[in-house]
């Protein structure tokens, strides 16, 4: 069964609401200070704490999936949305886990969770 957590944007959120690219755009900020991390470190630290590439975007442009690069890790689906609500519309990432994620998505996911949160304020 699939698992879903929703990052909503409320008052006082860096942004009111993001595109699915500024998602992408976030993600890959993150890909890059993992990077510049690694390289302070002198090891290859992105492949262990992003080892994803990032795949199609649906037709109508609301989600797009992270691909595992090898078998501890399979995908991670990635949306956006906005959800109607008696104080008007609120804005939404929502992160999705697979039937077939594996223990390593959860645990990517939740940290990716946590980095959109605290720099979004979301």
């Amino acid at each position: 069964m699939s698992q879903s957590a929703y990052l909503y944007f409320v008052e006082g959120s860096e942004v009111q609401s993001l595109s699915l690219q500024e998602l992408q755009e976030q993600l890959l900020h993150y890909r890059d200070q993992v990077s510049k991390t690694g390289a302070q470190l002198g090891w290859n630290y992105e492949e262990a704490a992003f080892p994803y590439t990032i795949e199609s975007i649906d037709e109508n442009g609301s989600w797009f999936y992270l691909k595992g690069k090898n078998d501890l890790y399979r995908a991670i689906v990635f949306g956006v949305g906005e959800e109607q609500t008696e104080d008007g519309a609120k804005h939404y990432v929502q992160v999705v886990l697979p039937e077939n994620s594996t223990h390593g998505d959860k645990g990517k996911a939740n940290e990716l969770c946590k980095y959109l949160a605290r720099k979004l304020k979301a």
